[in-house]
């Protein structure tokens, strides 16, 4: 959305006329716009409709190959599309990696190299970066594919080495409560924009960026081998809560009880 305002990109343009002529199979009608509000119906590298265990190596190439954006292009290619653009909502993490592909393209440097530029300096997070998996600093909690003290295998092997615009950033609690200070603020993109990316469309469940209920919040969350996070922040009253875990599930029941929706 920075590259946006800066007009080195619009949500309108076709990826198309900037991938050339990589990932053919990519709809030639296919947005920016759809790419962010999970609209594209590209296919996705990651199909989770057919993981059965958190363990399981998904990736078909080896991790350490996945060292930038571009590496990627060879898990991105070879996925059809499965639905036409903007016919529905379906999430999609091959749909953020080609955000990042065409961040890249537009803004000249490496995804990583952006998204310091433009959220993690002005946001003030100094805890915050895209680090190899391979080379943790000190200080940085491991992630482990199970809770179970007994089976404390690591999630080295099960990511890429560096990730991309589908995850991979490490954060703390307190840097998230800040990102979400400064992007509401205004200080990251203008406050148009944040209304943009922020707004309800015919009570869909997804801006361009992030979830949103029906309680009037905006949240962020994911998961992956060895990981857990969700942050949800109140535009009314600035109410801002994170939680993050080293597993692939148990921030869910944390979470759920700060949104009230756990089983009393």
């Amino acid at each position: 959305m920075a590259l946006v305002e800066a007009g080195a990109v619009e949500l309108s343009t076709p990826v198309r006329t900037i991938l050339g002529d990589d990932l053919p199979l990519i709809d030639d009608r296919v947005t920016v716009r759809h790419l962010l509000g999970h609209r594209s119906g590209i296919g996705d590298y990651v199909d989770e409709s057919v993981i059965e265990s958190v363990a399981d190596h998904i990736l078909d190439v080896p991790v350490h190959q996945l060292d930038g954006t571009e590496p990627y292009l060879q898990v991105l290619d070879g996925n059809p599309q499965v639905f036409e653009p903007g016919q529905r909502f379906e999430y999609n993490n091959s749909g953020f990696v080609v955000l990042a592909l065409i961040a890249e393209r537009v803004g000249g440097e490496r995804f990583e190299q952006l998204v310091n530029r433009h959220v993690l300096g002005p946001a003030g997070l100094a805890s915050t970066r895209f680090q190899r998996m391979d080379s943790l600093p000190p200080g940085t909690a491991t992630g482990y594919l199970f809770s179970d003290p007994a089976e404390l295998r690591t999630n080295e092997l099960h990511l890429p080495v560096i990730g991309s615009g589908d995850g991979g950033c490490f954060s703390t609690a307190a840097d998230i409560h800040h990102f979400w200070d400064a992007f509401l603020a205004g200080r990251l993109v203008s406050a148009d924009a944040v209304d943009a990316m922020v707004e309800r469309r015919d009570n869909d469940r997804y801006g361009l960026g992030f979830w949103l209920s029906e309680r009037g919040t905006v949240r962020l969350e994911g998961h992956d081998a060895g990981v857990s996070f969700v942050s949800e922040v109140n535009r009314s009253d600035g109410t801002v809560w994170a939680v993050l875990s080293n597993t692939p599930k148990d921030a869910w029941p944390i979470a759920a009880q700060l949104q009230g929706t756990a089983p009393t």
